[in-house]
């Protein structure tokens, strides 16, 4: 089976594509998607190797990617969370009639640091995933959803959501996990930024430990895009403090074409 999952939920003739982080699916968006469903139609997407799509073949590296999601969903605005960002960045730069308006939440067009980019992770901690989980697969998952949860003001109720959805739903195909791992460490998308010309609005947790806020603000100037910053949010603010995240939407839902 090649072939992607994306489930349909809500209603309204806004259009909204969900793309989840690295070792989740799509079930990670609950929270967010109920507290859209009224206004938005929302597609929210397994990636290849991840949750329904567990057994699709097709490659996690961007660009190949962003083409097979853009294939199977209406024209809409792409919401992408960590690295589900980077397929939804490299739609929106690579297919603009197709993608109306991009919402990156807690996600950067580099998650790596680097000499002229300090506001990311060390490539040491992907690489020590990457090693592992050749070795304690659960181990490896579970060091990184505390990561995740870390700083955030509801990080229990946070870790205990994210548990749920890697170890009690399909868990990911560790082929997927090392390629996204490979995705994370090389991917940089920085010098593209000036080229979006779609409205966009940067969504960081304030206490995130992963994707430190400043590299959203930073990326929001590059592109004229909107920043807000969730006050006692980790990296998946849209958990523990959903409302914020909804409201901060707000403003790309309402300019964005229906």
């Amino acid at each position: 089976m090649s072939d992607l999952y994306i489930q349909t939920e809500g209603r309204g003739d806004t259009q909204l594509v969900l793309l989840h982080g690295w070792a989740m699916h799509g079930g990670v968006f609950a929270p967010l998607v109920d507290a859209l469903r009224e206004r938005c139609t929302l597609h929210v997407v397994d990636l290849p190797g991840h949750g329904h799509s567990h057994a699709s073949g097709l490659s996690l590296q961007p660009a190949a990617c962003a083409r097979a999601i853009a294939a199977r969903v209406p024209d809409a605005i792409w919401l992408g969370w960590s690295l589900g960002g980077l397929y939804a960045l490299q739609a929106a730069l690579d297919f603009p009639g197709h993608v109306r308006g991009l919402a990156m939440v807690c996600a950067s067009p580099r998650f790596v640091r680097g000499p002229d980019w300090p506001h990311a992770a060390s490539a040491e901690i992907l690489q020590g995933f990457e090693h592992d989980l050749a070795t304690d697969y659960d181990g490896t998952l579970e060091r990184f959803l505390a990561l995740e949860a870390l700083g955030s003001d509801s990080a229990q109720a946070d870790l205990r959501k994210l548990r749920l959805d890697t170890f009690d739903k399909h868990r990911p195909d560790a082929r997927a996990l090392i390629e996204g791992l490979d995705v994370l460490e090389h991917v940089d998308l920085r010098a593209r930024l000036p080229e979006l010309a779609q409205p966009s609005a940067w969504i960081a947790g304030r206490r995130d430990r992963l994707i430190p806020w400043q590299a959203l603000r930073w990326s929001a100037a590059q592109c004229h895009g909107t920043f807000t910053c969730v006050a006692g949010g980790g990296h998946a603010p849209f958990i523990g403090h959903t409302d914020a995240v909804a409201t901060a939407l707000g403003a790309l839902l309402a300019a964005t074409p229906a």
